[in-house]
């Protein structure tokens, strides 16, 4: 397979850096970019260093044989409107990112034989719900008002990333009164309390690979970020996922910053205590007293830091109490027909075997012949009105579903397009299976098909560095969300984190913990007229 030629950001090369710069940003995620747009507005000149061929971390397109695929981006919710998300999407990006809506059935449910609708807008969402299950009304508006219960909750945990350890503990009893205990208990336990309706406790979770937990293993309060997030339906980047990146990179460069591609760094250095710079695969150091790693807290503190300094801070102790989420298969899907041609909808298809979530978990991990616990299919030709205007006469799907990268390991360290026929058998047979399940749904689709191909977790290790594949970082349990040395601040002096690992999953998780490290930086003194220039 011949690499992408879709590409933004500038090529590394030593003699094209600055002679300073006032930060050094290790990943240009949504995490990392959003950090360096906010320094960038407050006059720092920032360096932000991407692995990858392409900047925009889980964000990124490429492009093979005439089509265009988004990875990591499959729509985003709460920016139909002037909300705090779309605000700040706004601010990083310029104004320059435009978003279009999906169809008002935003996510379609397929579970076992039956098939449920989540509709856009909170009472759409309820009256739809209310018609499917009259005798739950009372369930169905308990559960709404638990999700606007919640939202409390979110700036709390925000704030508990933001405060200096000393301040946190003074204002513990507030933050616990905005995060009452209930909100850490499981999503299930607190369903089935709502109702014993099996069906309809499934329909609530329905969207639960956006945080690859199931419902007995899921926290309710992320859920509820989550299901809060897409109440009023799902959005698509018009354009593509790349021009997240794309709108945000001139923002950084109005102050003197650049984002570089092809640029690994291979240590962050760190001399009596103190951030003093990193040094690049290639050996060219970059001086700088202020670091922030948006490369995840596992490739921070496990291959970044020496290991003498995660040893003496106590990361070496912490580290193990934390586990990378789900790791997945991606099938990306290319058809010589338009989406409008084949009848191809805006609404994201999710596959359930059953209701039985976790049941269907626990049987996919004990035999890999097991039916797919879930199996998410996405439209991106679809949901882009801009789409034909780049590949004319064309359509594109992608299918997403989990996968352990036990399955892959043997494969670890190898190069990717180079692992073998083994290899590529294994993951023609996974693709197979998951295309067996997009014919059955869109058999129109069937014989269309110009090219596809399937991506693994090696394949996720490779071009996001996230070694096990995992989707979303850590995972997203109780007891991930009460350590509060995962937020910005670290004990060496310089340095800083951001990113998911920070706060909580996906690319609106990720932007707002950009915007949470930036204040932990510079403080509120500095950074309240920012906010003010940002939410007005």
């Amino acid at each position: 397979m011949k690499p992408s030629t879709l590409r933004i950001g500038r090529r590394y090369r030593p003699n094209r850096l600055a002679p300073d710069y006032d930060a050094v940003i290790i990943g240009s995620g949504m995490g990392g970019l959003t950090t360096a747009a906010l320094l960038s507005e407050l006059g720092w000149r920032v360096c932000v260093l991407e692995q990858h061929y392409t900047a925009g971390g889980y964000t990124h397109s490429f492009e093979r044989h005439g089509y265009e695929w988004d990875p990591g981006v499959h729509y985003i919710g709460d920016v139909g409107a002037p909300t705090r998300t779309r605000k700040m999407f706004d601010f990083v990006s310029g104004g320059r990112l435009r978003w279009a809506p999906m169809d008002a059935e935003y996510d379609r449910f397929y579970v076992g034989d039956k098939v449920f609708s989540a509709l856009a807008g909170r009472q759409q969402f309820r009256d739809n719900l209310v018609r499917r299950f009259p005798d739950e009304e009372r369930a169905i508006d308990r559960y709404l008002e638990l999700l606007k219960k919640s939202g409390d909750a979110t700036t709390a945990l925000g704030m508990e990333r933001v405060l200096k350890p000393w301040l946190r503990v003074l204002m513990r009893p507030y933050l616990n009164w905005l995060k009452p205990g209930w909100l850490y208990r499981s999503t299930y336990d607190i369903l089935n309390e709502l109702t014993d309706n099996e069906d309809l406790i499934a329909v609530l979770c329905g969207q639960w690979g956006d945080m690859g937990l199931p419902p007995k293993r899921s926290v309710f309060l992320v859920h509820a970020m989550i299901a809060r997030h897409y109440l009023h339906g799902g959005y698509y980047p018009i354009g593509g996922s790349w021009q997240i990146a794309n709108s945000i990179i001139p923002e950084i460069q109005k102050a003197g910053g650049e984002v570089f591609t092809y640029a690994s760094v291979e240590e962050i250095l760190v001399e009596g205590g103190k951030v003093r710079g990193v040094r690049m695969a290639d050996g060219h150091r970059i001086d700088c007293d202020c670091v922030i790693s948006s490369a995840g807290v596992s490739n921070t503190l496990g291959r970044l830091l020496p290991e003498d300094v995660v040893r003496n801070t106590g990361y070496a102790q912490r580290l193990p109490s934390v586990q990378p989420s789900m790791a997945h298969l991606g099938v990306y899907i290319g058809l010589k027909r338009t989406a409008e041609e084949l009848g191809i909808p805006k609404t994201n298809f999710w596959i359930y075997p059953s209701n039985d979530y976790d049941g269907a978990v626990e049987a996919f991990l004990e035999d890999r012949n097991a039916e797919f616990p879930v199996v998410y299919i996405s439209f991106p030709s679809a949901k882009d009105p801009d789409y034909q205007n780049r590949h004319p006469g064309t359509a594109t799907i992608e299918i997403v579903a989990p996968a352990p990268f036990e399955w892959f390991e043997k494969w670890q360290g190898s190069t990717w397009g180079k692992r073998g026929e083994a290899y590529e058998a294994f993951k023609a047979e996974l693709g197979e299976r998951l295309m067996a399940h997009l014919y059955d749904k869109l058999p129109q689709v069937k014989g269309k098909v110009d090219y596809y191909e399937v991506s693994t977790p090696q394949s996720t290790n490779w071009f996001s560095a996230y070694q096990y594949g995992e989707l979303y970082g850590l995972d997203h349990t109780a007891e991930r969300l009460k350590q509060h040395w995962l937020g910005p601040r670290t004990p060496i002096r310089g340095l800083w984190m951001t990113g998911q690992d920070t706060l909580t999953c996906g690319v609106t998780g990720a932007m707002m913990a950009g915007m949470l490290t930036t204040t932990a930086m510079v403080g509120m003194r500095k950074m309240t007229p920012l906010l003010k220039k940002i939410y007005g």
